[in-house]
């Protein structure tokens, strides 16, 4: 194996038949010691995290595949808490798509002037460019259009896959009690067809989740949801 890329919560390595592998760490986003999914620095270690999150998103692609919707997940390995993965092209250098449901986080804080805090949102779509230096920038379609990031056509479809996979995560949170306010999701390309796929993860650290109006960590949201 080699080591492609440290990452915050995860470790990137390329295997030998070209796909690759996927090390979830303990660490999450946040600051100053607090978890938060929009973050771009690790604001904290939660031991059992990382293979919580490897959990929860093997469920969920598991799941997506039955759809026919299309992601990067081949297989995984709790033991080593691993993931194996088809490689991705990325769009630029990276894009964050998010899907909210209620007004909370950074949505809360751009927009508080209009919004009020757990406000319901129709499955609000923004995307972000992955840009840790400049706090992860909002762009609209024109922008990701014009500085050739991506097309109109591959704009509308990661919209349209957005609200597809958000609804069915709020869907199976909500069997078990549990509703989901925001989820963040990467995309990319397969290199062999150019066809759009999730990638990364589907986990308590890309979501906020709350049960009966009260926030569940990240650990929990696992624990209830899977045991």
């Amino acid at each position: 194996m080699e080591l492609l890329y440290v990452g915050k919560t995860k470790n990137v390595y390329k295997l030998s038949d070209g796909n690759l592998l996927l090390e979830f760490k303990d660490d999450v986003t946040g600051t100053d010691g607090v978890f938060d999914p929009g973050a771009n620095t690790v604001g904290l270690t939660l031991e059992g995290s990382g293979l919580s999150a490897l959990k929860l998103t093997t469920h969920f692609f598991e799941i997506f595949k039955e759809k026919n919707i299309p992601t990067h997940f081949v297989s995984s390995d709790f033991s080593n808490k691993t993931m194996t993965v088809l490689p991705a092209e990325q769009f630029g250098k990276g894009i964050e798509i998010i899907c909210r449901f209620k007004a909370v986080g950074s949505f809360l804080r751009r927009y508080a002037m209009y919004a009020k805090e757990g406000q319901p949102l129709d499955f609000f779509v923004e995307f972000t460019l992955k840009d840790d230096e400049r706090g992860d920038p909002v762009i609209s379609e024109d922008g990701l259009f014009m500085l050739n990031i991506m097309s109109r056509e591959e704009y509308r479809t990661l919209v349209d896959l957005t609200k597809k996979i958000s609804k069915i995560v709020f869907d199976e949170l909500e069997k078990h009690g549990l509703e989901l306010y925001d989820i963040k999701l990467e995309f990319g390309k397969n290199p062999k067809n150019g066809e759009i796929m999730l990638i990364d993860e589907i986990s308590g650290g890309n979501m906020r989740v709350y049960e009966n109006g009260k926030y569940v960590e990240p650990l929990s949201i696992e624990k209830k949801f899977l045991n």
